[in-house]
């Protein structure tokens, strides 16, 4: 989360004059897609699941990470983590036999519009 926030924290100012950019969650995904992709990872946005879409995927060293972003003054509180555990998204990595006891992890990245930076930062290891 730190070296995430210091990322944010270095996008100048200019870059949000006179735009509405800040406002919406496919902005700071696409950030972090671009950060992550630059890293060589295997990234997958917008995934389908049978219940909705999650927001990324990230595989890495036989780890699957679930990410979910939202933008904190457009949600409920706290939302992103929960979304990902009610619409049950990692069910479908759980059964699969090309790579199995993969360790899961569902994380929640919640965005301050106002304040242009990470506003809460959760995750949790899925058992």
């Amino acid at each position: 989360m730190p070296i995430f926030y210091s990322f944010f924290a270095s996008i100048p100012h200019d870059w949000y004059r006179k735009n509405s950019i800040a406002e919406h969650e496919g902005y700071y995904c696409s950030v972090v897609y671009c950060y992550f992709t630059a890293l060589g990872l295997d990234v997958q946005p917008e995934v389908s699941t049978n219940h909705d879409q999650i927001d990324m995927t990230v595989f890495f060293n036989n780890r699957i990470y679930i990410i979910e972003f939202k933008v904190s003054e457009l949600t409920q509180p706290k939302r992103a983590l929960s979304q990902i555990k009610e619409k049950r998204y990692y069910e479908k990595y759980e059964h699969d036999d090309a790579q199995p006891n993969r360790e899961t992890y569902l994380i929640g990245i919640e965005f301050s519009k106002e304040q242009r930076n990470i506003s809460l930062f959760k995750w949790e290891q899925h058992s």
